[in-house]
């Protein structure tokens, strides 16, 4: 099967890699040449724009949007909209936000072409053990582009599927982040509660390899802790500053929105907000308020 492949980073990239490997045809485009290129020496065709690559497909056209959410997502499906024809494909992997994914199905739709929004899950490790994808949008357009999915997916039975309306994949993907907010979450709590126990010395690589093997609380994320810790016990190289992608406060609002409690996700996302901050003004706040009402003492900044 042909597909085009708009958006060569690394997600992207390997995803075309794993097409190719299964025997399917990509035609790849980026808006860095040198991208297209590297592209292109694995395999793919390249196009030198979103027009020379609906031009390279032959119809009925699918085109795999895998570029960062936000204004790049919506200027690609945008201009995929003026160069597509009835009956094309749009899939778009990224991370956005569902309600942008309803109203850029409904400009589509309008247009005779259909979308399908694709969360995609697996990072970079996806070229090797496959990706997990939620996939909403027009059944029709799904099945049509089933081996496609399979070749992505984990297996040809496992690891992909159809969840629901436009709207729906990413709305699956939203939640699955605000999910994985929270198991991060209690794995960092987790060993950092073993490391402050100093008079046990705890090898915190070696609990981790104890933990992966037939505990109730082995998973993936588990398996990457251990080879972290591995590589640097006691994680000197790094600042602790969290970023977010944004879909775990998108899933929050809908807790919110959805009279729905989601504690620990909400939890964890503050704990990232904090994560960033250098003196924050709140803890400073509190012990002042401390001193004030107690006489207890306070730390001063010094210089």
């Amino acid at each position: 099967m042909q597909l085009g492949m708009i958006g060569l980073g690394r997600m992207g990239g390997n995803m075309a890699q794993r097409l190719l490997q299964r025997g399917h045809q990509v035609v790849a485009y980026d808006a860095s040449p040198a991208a297209v290129q590297a592209s292109a020496r694995q395999g793919t065709a390249g196009a030198s724009s979103m027009a020379d690559l609906v031009g390279l497909l032959a119809p009925p056209r699918a085109v795999w949007v895998m570029v960062p959410a936000g204004e790049p997502t919506e200027d690609t499906v945008q201009a995929l909209g003026g160069l597509l024809a009835p009956d094309d494909v749009v899939i778009e992997g990224g991370n956005s936000f569902y309600k942008d994914s309803l109203r850029r199905a409904k400009a589509l739709a309008d247009k005779g072409i259909h979308f399908l929004d694709c969360g995609t899950s697996g990072g970079i490790w996806g070229l090797q053990e496959g990706y997990s994808l939620m996939i909403g949008g027009d059944r029709g357009a799904f099945q049509r582009l089933e081996p496609v999915f399979q070749a992505l997916a984990p297996g040809p039975d496992r690891g992909y599927g159809y969840v629901g309306p436009a709207g729906a994949g990413h709305f699956v993907k939203m939640v699955h982040n605000a999910v994985e907010y929270g198991m991060m979450q209690a794995y960092a709590e987790g060993f950092e509660l073993l490391a402050a126990k100093e008079e046990f010395q705890v090898d915190l690589q070696q609990v981790a390899e104890l933990w992966r093997h037939g505990s109730v609380v082995r998973s993936w994320l588990l398996d990457l802790a251990a080879e972290v810790l591995k590589q640097d016990p006691g994680l000197e190289s790094l600042e602790a500053f969290v970023e977010d992608s944004g879909e775990g406060r998108w899933a929050v609002q809908e807790s919110v929105d959805l009279a729905v409690p989601a504690p620990v996700m909400a939890a964890s996302l503050q704990a990232r907000f904090r994560s960033r901050q250098e003196r924050p003004f709140g803890a400073r706040l509190l012990s002042a308020l401390r001193q004030q009402f107690g006489g207890h003492e306070v730390r001063r900044r010094s210089g």
